[in-house]
């Protein structure tokens, strides 16, 4: 029960790994605020971890749409104790060459995965100092320490939330808050779905070759693979660990 008597909100938390971070923490006993746009999903992974014995509540809103973030505003407690920033797009809904891209794809791409990250912490900031204690978690990707091709979008966005990570951390490591980031591999997912069959007729592969060679294990990760990080970088455990980007991806990348 690392995270007993704590309250976390976790966005993007309907499926992948982000219901994977919400089953975790209702596992060590988190208080949940859970937010996705499916209201199916979002009520089964309600149910799910309600079944851990932790108060859960839910929000339906797209966070991808300017607005809807103040629905998530509405439903924040006075002090939160942990943020994870996971809600995100992927490359695989419009992959293209940057010679290419669509605009409008970049700018949506980069306020999901950037500014509403940006601008959830700095809601949420001030409620942690006053209480000198809190953790904020981003879930970015190892294309925030590399390229991607025909993701650009992606890429760039992961970087600059790496950027983010940093920054917050200097700012607030005297007021007992940690900022860390989560930078996952090739994860099966819906979203990743779509992506390995872009991939797959872009090389001329089947999806099975693809897959082979997304990871040295010869396979996509798990969210569940995922999750155990999460739930240490929340901990009282890592309270001297802060600014960090953590690769979970099997030895992909290296650095």
């Amino acid at each position: 029960m690392k995270l007993k008597n704590r309250t976390a909100l976790i966005t993007g938390a309907s499926r992948g790994i982000g219901r994977a971070i919400a089953e975790a923490f209702a596992r060590e006993g988190a208080n949940l605020i859970l937010t996705a746009r499916d209201v199916k999903d979002l009520n089964e992974v309600k149910a799910a971890c309600a079944a851990s014995g932790v108060k859960v509540t839910t929000v339906v809103a797209d966070l991808g749409q300017r607005g809807e973030i103040e629905q998530v505003y509405r439903a924040l407690p006075a002090t939160l104790d942990i943020l994870v920033n996971n809600a995100g797009i992927g490359s695989s809904a419009n992959p293209k060459p940057v010679a290419a891209f669509d605009d409008a794809f970049w700018e949506q791409t980069l306020y999901l995965n950037l500014t509403v990250p940006y601008l959830l912490s700095k809601r949420v900031l001030p409620g942690m100092i006053a209480a000198h204690r809190g953790r904020i978690i981003n879930v970015a990707s190892i294309a925030g320490k590399i390229g991607s091709i025909h993701g650009s979008a992606y890429s760039a966005s992961k970087h600059g939330l790496l950027g983010l990570t940093r920054t917050l951390a200097q700012e607030v490591v005297k007021d007992g808050i940690t900022v860390n980031a989560i930078c996952p591999g090739v994860v099966a997912s819906r979203m990743n779905d779509k992506r390995v069959a872009y991939d797959a007729q872009r090389l001329s592969k089947s999806v099975s070759e693809v897959e082979a060679v997304s990871t040295p294990l010869g396979r996509r990760l798990t969210p569940d693979e995922v999750s155990p990080l999460a739930v240490f970088l929340a901990s009282d455990d890592a309270r001297a660990i802060t600014g960090q980007p953590y690769n979970v991806d099997a030895g992909t990348i290296m650095h």
